[in-house]
């Protein structure tokens, strides 16, 4: 053995980070969107500071816990069918190892060995942990892809947090009469260094994904303070 393949190392790649990255970018980016909109229309419509930093509040812990019961309940489901199947399928390899075998062996024949080879492989990898082995080449389940519902409702409740707290801080800081512009303007600058962030992340060209979520945020921004005006306006 030389010395090169002694000292070398299993080389990394980003793809195995890049789904919690995503969706760890996405929820900032709904964070601030949605309690930007919620401050701004407030104040569009006339309401005094407090009212307005009670409201963007409101929206931030409404959101958080909204986004953390959603991700919790839809990856619990996710786990229990994993559960669901990993149990079936310890059932099959106890009744019917052949079989099985037999199995996982096509399933390496699909993805481009031989028949004998593929054989070998099922045989030492179902001799090793052979639940292990059908979990991750029949259903599709590893460590990395297993559904974690905890972690996945504080990560979105995190980072939905971490957005919010941006246009909470320039409303707190701005002045009464320049607050809807001043949470409109740095929500506007955020989304786009978002959107370029995600684009890179998805290994993707910026300025399409970046114009994407401007506009839509623009969208989303414009309605709330049309509603703040209108309502705001009435006696």
């Amino acid at each position: 053995m030389t010395k090169s393949s002694k000292n070398s190392k299993p080389e990394t790649h980003r793809n195995n980070r890049t789904g919690w990255l995503r969706a760890a970018v996405l929820g900032v980016n709904d964070g601030i969107l949605s309690t930007a909109s919620i401050v701004s229309g407030v104040a569009a419509g006339g309401a005094s500071h407090g009212a307005i930093l009670l409201a963007g509040l409101a929206g931030l812990v409404a959101g958080a816990t909204s986004m953390a019961t959603g991700e919790y309940v839809s990856v619990s489901s996710q786990a229990d069918t994993e559960q669901a199947e990993l149990t079936r399928e310890k059932r099959k390899l106890k009744q019917n190892p052949k079989e099985e075998h037999k199995e996982l062996a096509q399933i390496y024949v699909g993805r481009g060995l031989d028949l004998p080879l593929a054989k070998q492989v099922a045989k030492q990898l179902m001799a090793h942990n052979a639940l292990a082995a059908h979990a991750h080449d029949e259903l599709g389940i590893n460590d990395k892809t297993k559904a974690k519902p905890i972690q996945a409702a504080l990560a979105s409740a995190t980072s939905f947090t971490c957005g919010a707290i941006l246009p909470l801080f320039i409303a707190v800081i701005s002045p009464l009469e320049f607050t809807a512009w001043a949470v409109a303007g740095t929500t506007l600058i955020s989304l786009a260094i978002l959107g370029a962030l995600g684009a890179k992340i998805g290994r993707v060209k910026i300025l399409k994904p970046t114009l994407r979520v401007l506009f839509w945020g623009a969208i989303s921004l414009g309605l709330t303070n049309l509603i703040g005006h209108l309502v705001g306006s009435q006696p």
